[in-house]
């Protein structure tokens, strides 16, 4: 087969191309489709028409001096590449016509991509409509209802409880607000109302660690209770208590000695107390057996009259009512096992729980001097929470032990 001159292959590889010149240059308008695999080969067809004219012509000198190295300026792309790129990015495959591979349409193609970029799912659109009118809202998120702030007036210097405080714990003990909705949206008042009951506490811890020097002076998150009721055991759901507390003892507000108790409940329910309630089974055994070798020094304690004066007679009531330590709820009705219904000491014997209890109204809860008051009751109950904490540690054949703190006593209450 004869061998073919150079300008025969350049006559074939221009004809090869021929389908690909741009349509700009006809005069004609008519579109042609270009299948899919056309855009490869175009751009395999721009490559060697690039070869077929690098190649030097007959009578032509090779150059021989190394090309300039190209500038690191942006190329500007190629009509074919900007089509491939965008044939890449579209989902579904597309047909493109010899038009669109003319300069002059980048505008349309421009166009073309706003066009698919806006357009979006009617979700989408709620969801960005939604974020629009609330942009704190997300999706599976409403509005529930308007918080309220914490009270800007009616402050009160710290160790002082302000009718805001109360305020808020009234409002607490309606059904209708013990919810944990409401008191989300009430959540301000609540910090506010806490913070003023954590102060009072840290000023009341103060006074008390001088009257009881067994009490350490504890920070307040050691001593408050959570205003959080514990459902989980309670036919009473009620999610919050109705009232601030905290409790001070050798231990805190946990542990097995007896201490004080101090609360604040709106409707002449806020109260201080001392003693043990329902100690365990083995310290409940030992104040017991206590009792039973001698009863002389806890009588003698609870029946001083300052003592008598704020918690009752040392003495049942007729009535069945509260009196000093007796009248529990849970006071046994008989008496204990293995103990004879007629013992002289059984008024003692059938507590349950040792502790006494003085409540205040809520004017004398508002008083600069309140702190001042409480420190001033847990004086005159300080002996009587010495002699629980004794009666329960100290084993009961310790005769002279017992005899020593009955003169420590006397001279306590003699001051």
């Amino acid at each position: 087969m004869a061998a073919r001159s150079p300008q025969k292959k350049t006559r074939l590889a221009k004809k090869e191309t021929e389908p690909l010149r741009r349509a700009s240059k006809r005069k004609s308008t008519q579109r042609t489709n270009v299948p899919e695999k056309d855009a490869s080969s175009a751009s395999e067809g721009s490559e060697a028409e690039a070869q077929v004219n690098s190649a030097p012509k007959r009578g032509q000198k090779k150059r021989s001096t190394p090309r300039k190295a190209p500038s690191r300026k942006k190329r500007e792309e190629t009509p074919e590449e900007v089509t491939d790129a965008a044939a890449a990015a579209d989902d579904d495959p597309e047909e493109y016509d010899s038009d669109a591979l003319d300069d002059d349409s980048d505008d349309l193609r421009v166009a073309k991509r706003k066009g698919k970029k806006a357009s979006s799912s009617p979700r989408k659109r709620r969801r960005t409509k939604a974020a629009v009118d609330d942009p704190e809202l997300t999706e599976g998120q409403e509005i529930i209802g308007k918080v309220v702030e914490a009270p800007k007036t009616g402050h009160v210097p710290a160790g002082q409880i302000s009718s805001n405080t109360l305020n808020f714990l009234r409002d607490l003990k309606k059904p209708e607000c013990n919810d944990r909705q409401w008191f989300k949206l009430h959540e301000p008042v609540y910090r506010a109302a806490e913070k003023e009951w954590k102060a009072f506490i840290e000023s009341f811890t103060d006074l008390l660690a001088e009257v009881d020097s067994q009490v350490p002076h504890l920070p307040p998150n050691d001593v408050v209770h959570r205003i959080y009721r514990d459902v989980r055991f309670s036919n009473d759901k009620t999610p919050y208590k109705t009232g601030f507390s905290a409790s001070f003892s050798r231990s805190g507000r946990k542990g097995i000695f007896a201490g004080y108790h101090i609360a604040v409940k709106p409707g002449g329910e806020s109260l201080i107390a001392a003693g043990s309630w329902c100690p365990g089974k083995n310290e409940l055994a030992t104040i017991r057996a206590n009792i039973l070798r001698s009863p002389n020094r806890l009588r003698q304690v609870i029946s001083k009259p300052e003592f008598v004066q704020w918690f009752g007679a040392a003495a049942p009531s007729a009535d069945g009512e509260r009196s000093n330590i007796f009248g529990m709820e849970d006071e046994l009705k008989v008496a204990p096992k293995g103990i004879d219904k007629n013992h002289k000491d059984i008024d003692l014997l059938k507590c349950r729980s040792f502790a006494v209890v003085h409540r205040f109204l809520d004017n004398e809860v508002l008083d600069p001097e309140f702190r001042n008051k409480l420190a001033d009751v847990a004086r005159v109950m300080m002996p009587f929470v010495h002699c629980l904490n004794d009666m329960m540690t100290v084993p009961p054949d310790d005769d002279d032990g017992d005899e020593d703190q009955d003169e420590q006593d006397s001279g306590h209450g003699s001051e």
